[in-house]
């Protein structure tokens, strides 16, 4: 049953603190950071999560013990879930399949029920995030769609309580803002406070490269989106309730320089945000940088970094999609996901135990390993291997990785072409790509076809 005590952490949402940027280069501005990370649930999406509800409480549309749906790309989802388990509500979201696994792990882990659907459509297809969760909400009796694209109580949120915190900590003396747009109520309810208190204060908008909210407001004109791997803004279409009147600017961020700038937020000034904080902190120093005057800016820390550890922060994936800059050898050392002389190859010992090569395969996500004697490969093991030696009796798990083991190796030198790889390949090998000089890292079959994939941007 919803209780009727305001739970504590509700109290935790806004009042979040500002910094200024000190390692970076602003050019002739200065540039602060309104720090949304250090709400409860992570996002500046916990102010609008608690004001939609606590709006539906009000008004009847949300009943003790009902249902809460929503569309979400994560952030919204975690704000709606964390003050539905505080208030007693069950909560039922979808989100695109492009999620972070730390923030679908989040939901869960608040109670949520999480439907996953493709990233690749629009709106109107039935696969469509928006378009499947009102059809959910229709078919739950009683349910409250937040709806948070047509709430008005989202960009109430932000005009009666980020816009007049920003106001305060800047002491009244403030040039610009920019900010994203997912939803489009951060936008609107800034710009409807600023309007009032401070008409002068120009609003940028930060917009990933894929998008049409830049184009939009560059030219009128809604072009074709495209895709980024950018989580959190961007749109496909204008967002209803989103007011763009008051943007004098927009600035497209591309994935690549997003993803750098969030990990070099981290590097230089020790704070941890995610991807759609790289694409506004990117925005804003471009913005600030050519200013010829010194203005006062204010941009966001959106959410925490914690949530894109797979992603943002690991090394590997960033390389799998293409956002990571490596050395090119233009031979099949760049086709190469773990390279060994970067680090990257999970390897067994010949002192290894059968369990502690199936641990690492299981930690890494992978089915097989090198085994590596002095940097060179002795022996290749996989999880087929594994199962042959330890199905009849799994105490054989604490045998040397010897006793499983295949030694008859066939390498690839990295000057071998791709035609070589195939072969090995379409034999159902991994090619092992080695020569004189040593051991260069593994090629498997879901290598080559990101390779492939890559190729095609």
């Amino acid at each position: 049953m919803a209780t009727r005590a305001r739970p504590a952490v509700l109290d935790l949402i806004g009042n979040t603190p500002m910094v200024e940027v000190t390692r970076l280069d602003t050019g002739p501005c200065r540039l602060f950071l309104k720090l949304e990370s250090q709400n409860p649930g992570g996002s500046i999406k916990d102010r609008i999560g608690v004001a939609m509800i606590e709006a539906a409480e009000r008004d009847g549309r949300l009943k003790p013990d009902g249902t809460i749906v929503e569309a979400t790309a994560g952030n919204t989802g975690l704000g709606l879930a964390l003050v539905a388990r505080a208030k007693g509500y069950r909560i039922v979201l979808v989100v695109p399949d492009k999620m972070s696994s730390e923030k679908v792990l989040h939901l869960k882990a608040l109670g949520a029920q999480v439907h996953t659907t493709r990233s690749d459509v629009g709106k109107g297809h039935p696969d469509y995030y928006q378009d499947y969760a009102l059809r959910l909400a229709e078919s739950i009796p009683g349910a409250f769609f937040a709806d948070q694209f047509n709430n008005p109580s989202n960009p109430a949120a932000h005009e009666y309580s980020t816009g007049p915190e920003i106001w305060a900590q800047t002491g009244h003396d403030l040039d610009a803002i920019v900010c994203g747009v997912g939803s489009g109520g951060t936008l609107t309810g800034l710009s409807r406070f600023f309007r009032r208190v401070a008409p002068h204060v120009e609003f940028v908008l930060a917009d990933p490269e894929g998008s049409i909210l830049a184009e939009y407001i560059s030219s009128g004109h809604i072009g074709q989106a495209g895709s980024w791997a950018v989580e959190g803004i961007g749109e496909d279409f204008l967002p209803a309730i989103a007011d763009f009147s008051s943007v004098r600017r927009a600035i497209s961020i591309s994935d690549t320089e997003s993803f750098s700038t969030a990990r070099g937020l981290l590097s230089a000034e020790g704070l941890l945000g995610g991807s759609s904080t790289g694409t506004l902190l990117a925005a804003a120093l471009r913005y600030c940088r050519e200013q010829t005057s010194p203005k006062r800016v204010v941009t966001f820390v959106c959410d925490t970094g914690t949530r894109y550890l797979s992603k943002v922060y690991n090394d590997h994936w960033m390389i799998d999609q293409g956002l990571l800059e490596r050395t090119q050898f233009g031979d099949l050392r760049d086709i190469i996901a773990r390279r060994f002389e970067e680090g990257g190859v999970i390897s067994a010992g010949l002192a290894d135990t059968l369990l502690t090569a199936f641990q690492r395969m299981r930690l890494a996500e992978i089915s097989q390993l090198p085994v590596l004697e002095a940097g060179r490969v002795v022996g290749l093991i996989d999880e087929s291997d594994i199962l042959l030696q330890v199905q009849a009796d799994p105490a054989r798990f604490s045998s040397p990785v010897t006793s499983a083991m295949t030694r008859a190796l066939e390498t690839l030198p990295p000057t071998a072409g791709v035609s070589a790889l195939r072969a090995v390949l379409d034999r159902g090998l991994v090619a092992i790509i080695a020569d004189a000089s040593g051991f260069y890292g593994l090629i498997t079959r879901f290598d080559f076809l990101n390779h492939l994939r890559r190729s095609l941007r």
